[in-house]
């Protein structure tokens, strides 16, 4: 089957990471794919895929879309990139076409452009969200939800990460019978308990790690507070992993503290991971989340993990997997659960056990992928597909 997916490849935000983990592994399953993302230039076919990772799967042609701004968050296209784009779908004639939505005004057209040329089309809609108005950052966000529900009702089928989600845009008028519920998915095999040398190597007894955009939504700010309030002791660190608008004003007021340790945005996946497995705990203070990948992540690799109910993390975390803290007075519940954390090791592993069982149970990225090829070959008709891996022999 020939999937054209358009997606992200930078800058790097969770988008970036669905597009890459999906479609390898749509690859290495024996997919076609035709990757479409927004960039300068024409990428050529590489015999590595679309990430540059060895495989034997089929070629991964990659198109670029000519953009006039791009960020973690919205992506303003060139006037020509839809004409370009539906030039490429009817020249490619792909089975089924699947938008990792990017928070662009071409991401409308969508629906348009796929039902002139008769390709189905899914998308994957994770902006992130709060389950209640609380904040102005999730008021600014349900706006999102509502402005995108009617183009959402137009499309033969939309993903979504969590029930929460689906029931906030079947109130905004989506079928229900559109929505699919395909929570994001972590490698397990990759991400999992191991050997780490992050502790030794920062000389600490123990480690607790945020990692994510340094931006308003994230909260970190009153993360730090609450690490400066709670005095953890000479033994404890702070790592803070990713950088993002706020990273300057952040350090101006909290650089000085010996007891955090700013990495910055770490590219080396297998450093990424040694953190996650050496980490006591990873901190997640979110005002707004869709489902946070790097809270998957930690879990997978048997980390503690504290995060707020924002979008469905407090979901991920229910029924004792992880600590679930409110969006409001993040400081104040956080200034009193992080010296337990300190006082009491033992917790901290015991979270960390059930936080990876948490993830063999849901959130596996070989479940994901598999529910995602039973949308396709439910919208594909069967002598299609079959004449499509017929063109490919």
């Amino acid at each position: 089957m020939h999937v054209a997916w358009l997606g992200k490849k930078s800058p790097f935000c969770g988008n970036v990471t669905y597009s890459r983990e999906i479609t390898q592994a749509l690859l290495e399953r024996g997919y076609q794919v035709t990757f479409l993302h927004f960039d300068h230039g024409q990428p050529q076919p590489d015999a590595a895929g679309a990430w540059g990772r060895s495989t034997s799967a089929p070629l991964c042609q990659e198109v670029a879309l000519p953009f006039l701004f791009k960020s973690q968050i919205l992506t303003v296209p060139a006037w020509k990139s839809g004409r370009l784009l539906h030039n490429t779908l009817e020249r490619v004639k792909p089975d089924v076409v699947h938008a990792s939505l990017t928070l662009s005004p071409l991401d409308f057209r969508l629906p348009e452009i796929c039902a002139s040329l008769q390709l189905p089309l899914v998308v994957t809609f994770h902006p992130a969200f709060d389950r209640k108005l609380r904040t102005l950052s999730s008021g600014a966000q349900h706006v999102t939800y509502q402005v995108y529900a009617p183009m959402l009702a137009r499309c033969d089928r939309v993903i979504v990460f969590s029930k929460l989600q689906r029931d906030l845009l079947i109130r905004l008028g989506v079928p229900p019978e559109t929505l699919a519920v395909i929570p994001n998915g972590v490698d397990v095999g990759k991400y999992s308990p191991g050997p780490s040398a992050i502790k030794s190597t920062l000389q600490v007894r123990q480690l607790l790690v945020y990692q994510g955009r340094l931006s308003p939504e994230k909260n970190v700010e009153a993360l730090l507070r609450a690490w400066r309030q709670a005095q953890m002791g000479p033994d404890c660190l702070l790592a803070i992993v990713g950088n993002g608008p706020l990273e300057s004003s952040l350090k101006l007021f909290y650089g000085h503290d010996a007891s955090i340790h700013w990495l910055g945005f770490v590219k080396d996946e297998a450093r990424r991971i040694d953190i996650l497995r050496g980490a006591d705990a990873f901190l997640l203070p979110s005002l707004v989340e869709g489902l946070s990948l790097s809270l998957l992540e930690a879990m997978a690799c048997g980390t503690a993990c504290i995060a707020t109910d924002a979008g469905a993390d407090g979901e991920v975390l229910e029924d004792g997997a992880g600590i679930v803290i409110d969006t409001q007075r993040v400081s104040h519940q956080l200034q009193t659960i992080l010296p337990i954390f300190r006082d009491h090791p033992e917790m901290t592993r015991l979270l960390g056990q059930k936080a990876r069982q948490r993830v063999l149970e849901r959130y596996t990225l070989t479940k994901n992928v598999s529910q995602v090829e039973a949308i396709y070959h439910e919208l594909t008709p069967p002598t299609l597909a079959s004449e499509s891996s017929y063109m490919m022999l």
